[in-house]
């Protein structure tokens, strides 16, 4: 039977503490990467404007079709010059950490422009009809009218998603990045305690999520009302 030994936990703090700093990183960068751009694949897409809505519905289809751990891959292996290049990168930037927030922030655009277009949606066509007869533009009237009322009900399913994010985030762990779960792991394998370590690590995952869902569900109350 396994003897489970805690006591090299409260030593691997600071590492860890660095390795939450990473996650926390990659999170902040593709919530709101991917907000701003699925927010403008979301406009394209009801834009009307054949050329932009099709690019977007390809780009919304493909990266909903291929597994996250693909993309982080693809990013790492394929095109780490390329984000060189084009980013201006240094070539003393840890290329993992760029290549993951670039993988994460274009993958979850995906899914946040499906979120973003069904709260647009949701806003009474009246409204946009509205806005039209008052002379504003399609553009004037989503930044105006329609956005404002749809990202007040969104903010819940925008927060969800945000939380599964924060779960994927584990999955850089496939190329070696040193975020939360692979500095557990790493700890735990280096002083023979991968078990307590993986469970650590679990237990803090699970106690983000259940604070973030409680706030979820608190927003949804308020915007039920």
């Amino acid at each position: 039977m396994h003897q489970f030994d805690w006591t090299s936990i409260p030593g691997a703090l600071p590492a860890l503490a660095s390795g939450a700093v990473v996650t926390l990183e990659i999170t902040v960068i593709a919530i709101v990467v991917g907000i701003v751009w699925g927010t403008m694949l979301a406009l394209m897409r009801l834009s009307g404007v054949g050329p932009l809505a099709w690019f977007a519905q390809g780009y919304v289809t493909t990266f909903r079709s291929i597994p996250l751990v693909m993309v982080l891959l693809w990013f790492f292996l394929i095109v780490p010059q390329l984000l060189q290049n084009v980013l201006g990168l240094s070539p003393n930037i840890d290329i993992r950490l760029a290549s993951a927030m670039v993988a994460f922030s274009l993958f979850e655009a995906a899914y946040y422009s499906e979120i973003i277009r069904a709260g647009i949606q949701s806003v009474s066509r009246g409204q946009v009809n509205a806005s039209f007869a008052l002379g504003m533009t399609y553009w004037q009237s989503m930044r105006y009218i329609i956005l404002p009322q749809a990202f007040r009900a969104m903010v819940p399913l925008l927060l969800t998603q945000a939380i599964v994010l924060f779960q994927d985030t584990s999955l850089v762990y496939v190329i070696s990045l040193a975020d939360f779960f692979r500095t557990a792991t790493n700890i735990g394998d280096r002083d023979g305690t991968m078990v307590e370590m993986i469970l650590f690590a679990g237990a803090c995952y699970f106690v983000v999520c259940a604070v973030a869902s409680g706030v979820v569900k608190g927003l949804r109350k308020k915007v039920a009302r």
